[in-house]
C-alpha cells in the first residue's frame, strides 16, 4: 500500500474516498502540513498501490495501521468507514477520528433515514463493467452536485481521479460494496476515541442529518456542518475544514 509522508509536526493519518487517491487532498494538505506530519494512503487498487489484492473494510485499516504511526485519522466519504474501522479494531493506533461527508452507514434503512437509496449504488456497480469512464463522470457530478461552487469542485476531482492512473475496476466495486452494505453504527456508539463529523450543508450523497444523528451516537463526538459546501467540502471550503480538522487533532494528540 503506498503511504506518502509530507509535513512536520504531530502524525495525521488522511484516507480518500472511492475512485480517488491521497491526491485529492491537495488544498488541505497545503494548510495541515505545517502543522502536521501528514500520511497519505493510496487504498488497495487506487492511485499508487496497484498491488493486486481484495479491497476489503478490515484489511485495508489493519495495512494503514501497520504502516503509519499511532495518529488520529481522517476520512472522506468511504475513507471515513475505513477510519471508523481502524479507530474500533485499533485504539491505542488510532487516536481520534475526524470525518468529512462520511456515516456509519451511507444506506437508508427503516431505522436509518438520513440516507440515499441502496439502489444508487447498485446502479453505479452495474454501469461500471459497461461504462467505467462515464460512471465514474457520473459518481464525480454527485459528488460536486449541490455545492456553491459545484464547477470549481467538479473541476478539481475531475482533474484529480486519473491523476495517479486508473483505479482498479474490481477496487472499485469492493468500494460500492462495502458503501451499500456495511453498517457501523454499533461500532461507533462504543468507541472510545474522540471523532468529529464534518458535514456540507448541500451534501446530496451524505445528508448532513446522518452526520448530525452519527455524532449523536458517541458522547465524545462532536458535530459541525459547513454551510454552502456539498459532498467535497474540503475543496471548496478548504479554510473551514482545515481550521476545524486542526483543532480537533490538537485535542485528540
Amino acid at each position: 500500500m503506498h503511504v506518502e509522508t509530507l509535513g512536520h509536526g504531530s502524525p495525521l493519518v488522511l484516507i480518500h474516498g472511492w475512485a480517488m487517491h491521497g491526491g485529492v487532498f491537495g488544498p488541505l494538505i497545503e494548510r495541515l502540513s505545517a502543522h502536521h506530519q501528514l500520511h497519505l494512503v493510496d487504498l488497495p487498487g487506487h492511485g499508487l498501490s496497484r498491488e493486486r489484492e481484495d479491497f476489503d473494510l478490515g484489511h485495508a485499516a489493519q495495512r494503514i495501521a501497520a504502516q503509519t504511526p499511532p495518529a488520529p485519522w481522517l476520512g472522506w466519504s468511504l475513507g471515513g468507514l475505513i477510519a471508523l474501522q481502524g479507530a474500533v479494531a485499533a485504539p491505542a493506533q488510532v487516536r481520534g477520528l475526524i470525518c468529512i461527508a462520511s456515516s456509519p452507514r451511507f444506506v437508508r434503512g427503516s431505522d436509518w433515514p438520513h440516507a440515499v437509496s441502496g439502489e444508487i449504488f447498485e446502479q453505479f456497480a452495474e454501469e461500471l463493467g459497461r461504462d467505467y469512464r462515464g460512471t465514474l463522470e457520473r459518481f464525480l457530478s454527485l459528488e460536486a452536485l449541490g455545492s456553491e461552487q459545484g464547477r470549481e469542485v467538479l473541476k478539481a476531482l475531475r482533474a484529480c481521479v486519473f491523476e495517479r492512473g486508473e483505479p482498479a475496476p474490481d477496487a472499485l466495486l469492493q468500494g460500492l460494496d462495502m458503501l451499500a452494505r456495511l453498517d457501523l453504527r454499533q461500532a461507533l456508539a462504543t468507541l472510545p476515541q474522540r471523532s468529529l463529523w464534518i458535514a456540507g450543508r448541500r451534501d446530496r450523497l451524505v445528508p448532513p442529518a446522518a452526520m448530525r444523528a452519527a455524532a449523536a451516537l458517541n458522547p465524545r463526538a462532536d458535530f459541525l456542518c459547513i454551510e454552502g459546501a456539498g459532498h467535497a467540502g474540503f475543496l471548496s471550503h478548504t479554510a473551514a475544514v482545515a481550521d476545524a480538522v486542526l483543532a480537533a487533532a490538537k485535542k485528540m494528540s
